[in-house]
C-alpha cells in the first residue's frame, strides 16, 4: 500500500498574504491534498507581498491539520524580493527553504508563482520530484501578463522597452540563458488551459506542458446555501477581479450607461479603483463592493443574473468563471484568451467581442430566465465532473506517478 506522500508547495503569495486566484488555488490544493490524508508544506515570501500592499492582511492565517505554512520574512524586508527580482538568485530566503527542504523531506516540489523568489529556486531540493504549474506567464515575459506598453495584449515580444514603462528595472539575467538552465531541473511543467501552453510554446518556451485545469470544490469551497440572502434588491450582473487596466473594467462601466434592466456590482479592488469609481460616479446602477471574502462572494454568485469577465488580457485560467459555475451563476466573458476555450469547453457562457455583443448578451439573459438555467446547469456540471476537485486529484496523481517512473525508475512512496 502506499505510504502519505510529502509535498512542499513554493510560492511567492498565499493567502492571506496574496491578491489574485492563483493563490487560491494552491490553497484549495494544499487543503485537498491535506484531507487526502497526505503531509503539505506551503512556502511564500511575505517581503514581496508587503512590497505591493503595505500592512497586514485583514484575513486570517490558513490553516489544516495536514499543513504547515512557512511565511518567510527577511530582516532587510523588501530588500529580499528586489535582489531575487534582479539577479535571478534565491538571495536572502536561500538557506531558509533549504532548511525547510532538509526537515520536511518532500517527495513532490510545487513550484506555483516563484516571480519573486527567482528561477534558482528551482534548483533546491535536488531529490524531489519537482512539478511547476504557469498561473502567469512569468516564464516568457518579464511583466508576467503578456500585456504590452500597459496598453494592449502582446502580440510580439519588445521586453526591455514593455518592462520600463511598466516602471519595472530590466532583469538581465533572461538574457543570458539562466531561466532555461534551471527550468530543466523541473520534471514536468503544468498549465491550467490550454491556450496558456500554446502562448508558451510560441514564445520560445521549449518544455513541453501538460494539461491541468483548475478546481472549485463545490462541496467545501461553495460555502453560501442556495437560500442565501439576497444581497441586492434589483436584478444584478456582478465582476469579480482586481480592478486593474488590463481587466477591462473601464468598458464594462461605459457600457452600462446603456443598460437599464439591471444594477452592475463591482467586487474587487486594485489600482484602477479611483479611476473606475470616478467613471460611474453618474450611473447610480452601478455599486462598488470592494473586496470581498471568499464567504462574502458566495451569495453574491448565488443572485446575479451572470458574472461578467471583460478582461483584455491573455488570462492563463480565470478563477472567477469557476467560482461562478460552482454557484450555478452563467458567465459572461471577452473572447480573448483562454476564455473561448473555457466556454467551449463547459458550456456555461456567452462570448462577446464588441460592446454591441455584450450589451446583447445582457439584454437576453435578463428577459430569457430558461437561457440562463441552461448556461447555470452547463456550467455546474462541469465543476462536478472534469473540472471538479476529484478529477483534478486523479489527473494530478497520475502525472506524478508517471514522472517518478520517468526520473527515478520506480515510485518510492509504494515501496
Amino acid at each position: 500500500m502506499a505510504r502519505p506522500l510529502k509535498f512542499l508547495l513554493l510560492t511567492t503569495f498565499y493567502p492571506p498574504y496574496s491578491f489574485g486566484g492563483d493563490a487560491i488555488f494552491i490553497s484549495r490544493l494544499a487543503h485537498a491534498l491535506g484531507e487526502e490524508g497526505h503531509q503539505v508544506d506551503v512556502v511564500h515570501c511575505v517581503d514581496s507581498y508587503r512590497a505591493l500592499h503595505p500592512g497586514e492582511p485583514a484575513s486570517a492565517a490558513d490553516t489544516h491539520p495536514h499543513l504547515t505554512v512557512h511565511a518567510l520574512r527577511s530582516g532587510l524586508g523588501i530588500l529580499s524580493p528586489l535582489l531575487s527580482h534582479q539577479t535571478g538568485r534565491v538571495a536572502l530566503k536561500r538557506e531558509a527553504i533549504r532548511e525547510i527542504i532538509r526537515r520536511s523531506a518532500p517527495d513532490v516540489i510545487h513550484y506555483h508563482n516563484v516571480s519573486l523568489l527567482g528561477p534558482e529556486v528551482l534548483t533546491l531540493g535536488p531529490d524531489a520530484l519537482k512539478l511547476y504549474t504557469t498561473h502567469e506567464y512569468w516564464l516568457i515575459c518579464p511583466t508576467h501578463v503578456l500585456w504590452k506598453f500597459n496598453s494592449r495584449p502582446c502580440e510580439k515580444p519588445e521586453c526591455i522597452r514593455c518592462t520600463i514603462l511598466a516602471r519595472r528595472p530590466p532583469q538581465l539575467w533572461r538574457y543570458f540563458g539562466m531561466l532555461d538552465r534551471y527550468a530543466a531541473e523541473v520534471d514536468v511543467f503544468l498549465t491550467p488551459s490550454r491556450f496558456a501552453a500554446k502562448m508558451h510554446a510560441e514564445r520560445g518556451f521549449s518544455h513541453p506542458m501538460r494539461y491541468l485545469p483548475s478546481f472549485v470544490d463545490v462541496t467545501s469551497d461553495v460555502t453560501s446555501p442556495p437560500a442565501s440572502l439576497r444581497p441586492h434588491s434589483r436584478p444584478y450582473f456582478l465582476f469579480v477581479g482586481r480592478l486593474e487596466p488590463g481587466k477591462g473594467v473601464g468598458s464594462l462601466i461605459q457600457a452600462w450607461e446603456k443598460v437599464t434592466e439591471a444594477d452592475l456590482l463591482i467586487a474587487g479592488d486594485g489600482s484602477e479603483a479611483e479611476r473606475s469609481r470616478a467613471q460611474a460616479a453618474a450611473n447610480p446602477r452601478i455599486r462598488f463592493l470592494g473586496m470581498q471574502t471568499q464567504p462574502e462572494l458566495g451569495p453574491l454568485y448565488d443572485h446575479c443574473i451572470a458574472s461578467i469577465v471583460p478582461s483584455r488580457m491573455y488570462e492563463v485560467f480565470t478563477t472567477v468563471v469557476l467560482e461562478a459555475f460552482a454557484h450555478k451563476a452563467p458567465v459572461i466573458v471577452r473572447d480573448q484568451g483562454p476564455l473561448r476555450e473555457m466556454i467551449e469547453d463547459s458550456g456555461g457562457g456567452m462570448l462577446y467581442r464588441t460592446e454591441e455583443e455584450l450589451l446583447d448578451a445582457v439584454a437576453r439573459l435578463v428577459r430569457d430566465s430558461s437561457l440562463r438555467g441552461e448556461l447555470s446547469a452547463n456550467g455546474f456540471s462541469i465543476m462536478t465532473g472534469p473540472w471538479s476537485k476529484a478529477a483534478h486529484l486523479k489527473s494530478y496523481f497520475d502525472l506524478i506517478r508517471e514522472a517518478a517512473l520517468r526520473k527515478f525508475g520506480r515510485i518510492p512512496w509504494e515501496e
